[in-house]
């Protein structure tokens, strides 16, 4: 369906009263486009952040990607709660190690917290922009980089709208490749998230060992792969390696190793009484409220939603893997800890499946060839939840527009909510059981 707007004042209906997860990405829209929602509630500036002149749109043809910051940041109207004995705590926007910036403004009463309210995007990397005009293996180049944690199911969520759009797939090979990088890349991610969970509660054995064995596992990725993080594996029309023969016995051989070491952490994590004291009930979020946000990915299963593109919408070779979806309905931390043991385990099992059974044949076909306004879209269930592309072809095969979308849009929001009512020195604890990208809504 498309929507014509009026060139003059385009603007379109209001969509957040109806699913609240638009809300933010309405306020981009409007900062980027200038294309304005009627009626919404909260029509504040999302992205801007000063880096370009009011009334500019940097996603306008007219838009000069090299425009230097114009005017300093104005002040940002948080939402106020007032009552006696409640103090404000902001946090941010610069945080200590090497994580993006992100503010936090959490309105307390004592140690309990009333509310919290986020502002992100103070990056702003442009990153919507550098697409124009660039070609097919540029585009999928810059698609794994818009969040580097996800870079695989970025750039397979490219190159499937860049190939569903050409009417072509890519070798039977490169898609069980493809596959075998996903579910490396999802163990890597719950591997290192699942130390620092246990260090956030106060188990810093948890992280000591887990961060060892993320660290093997992406020195196998290097040794395979040709890089700890699998960037630029995934290429339009397939892959951009293959595994060597002598590969597949080192992949086999970790993933029983791995399997080992990950159950006896296990049984240690289900067994602390401290730990589990504080896993337990903190960090809520009911199905209800998950459904009505659209929690997704990860987080929404823990909290009753579920669904899965590898189950439900099964590109190959998942159309042929059966998998066994993790879900959950207590929505807190312990839930979200538990998912991720039971998400290591099943990706396991996967990559298992998947060596002994890759198809001979070709790593690549033929780039696509895109004509001048062609549209596609592809998704992929990467570890966070469903990555998502949009792409619109320009002259001679040029990207026009791309439009990259991470789970993490829906999911902040809910992290404003499953905070409340817990103490402040909780709110680690519960970010790192969502862990979601900064970089992925900074665009």
């Amino acid at each position: 369906m498309v929507l014509e707007l009026p060139e003059d004042q385009p603007s379109f209906p209001d969509l957040s009263r109806v699913f609240p997860g638009a809300l933010r990405q309405q306020r981009a829209m409007a900062d980027l486009l200038g294309i304005a929602a009627e009626g919404c509630v909260d029509q504040r500036p999302w992205l801007r952040h000063g880096a370009w002149a009011q009334g500019v749109h940097p996603l306008r043809r007219d838009f000069p990607a090299a425009t230097p910051p114009l005017e300093a940041a104005a002040d940002y109207r948080f939402v106020r709660v007032a009552g006696e004995g409640v103090h404000e705590i902001p946090v941010g926007p610069v945080h200590a190690g090497t994580i993006e910036p992100g503010h936090f403004r959490f309105s307390v009463v004592g140690e309990r917290v009333l509310r919290l309210e986020q502002h992100l995007g103070y990056t702003h990397k442009g990153i919507e922009k550098r697409f124009e005009g660039l070609d097919l293996t540029q585009g999928a180049r810059l698609a794994g980089r818009v969040s580097g944690d996800s870079t695989v199911a970025f750039a397979w969520a490219f190159c499937l709208a860049a190939e569903g759009a050409a009417a072509q797939a890519a070798p039977a090979r490169a898609a069980w490749l493809r596959a075998l990088a996903l579910e490396r890349e999802r163990v890597a991610n719950h591997l290192g998230d699942l130390g620092f969970l246990g260090n956030d509660a106060g188990l810093g054995v948890g992280l000591a060992h887990f961060s060892r064995i993320k660290e093997d596992w992406l020195r196998t990725n290097e040794q395979v792969f040709g890089h700890r993080y699998l960037m630029d594996f995934v290429v339009p029309g397939g892959v951009a390696r293959d595994l060597p023969q002598p590969a597949l016995a080192v992949l086999r051989a970790e993933l029983q190793t791995v399997e080992s070491q990950v159950g006896r952490l296990q049984a240690l994590y289900d067994e602390h009484p401290g730990l589990q004291d504080r896993l337990v009930g903190t960090g809520v979020v009911s199905p209800g409220l998950a459904r009505q946000l659209g929690l997704c990915g990860l987080a929404g299963r823990a909290s009753g939603q579920g669904f899965d593109l590898r189950v439900q919408a099964p590109a190959p070779p998942y159309d042929r893997l059966a998998v066994r979806m993790a879900t959950a309905t207590d929505g807190d931390v312990a839930a979200r800890v538990a998912l991720r043991f039971q998400e290591i385990q099943e990706s396991l099992r996967l990559l298992r499946d998947l060596l002994p059974s890759l198809p001979v044949g070709p790593l690549r076909e033929e780039a696509p060839r895109l004509g001048d306004g062609v549209l596609g879209l592809g998704q992929v269930e990467g570890w966070r939840g469903p990555v998502l592309m949009a792409l619109e072809a320009g002259p001679g095969g040029s990207l026009r527009r791309v439009h990259p979308q991470d789970p993490s849009w829906l999911n902040w929001p809910a992290l404003e909510h499953a905070i409340i009512g817990n103490i402040v020195p909780d709110f680690p604890l519960i970010n790192k059981s969502f862990n979601l990208s900064y970089s992925g809504v900074d665009l």
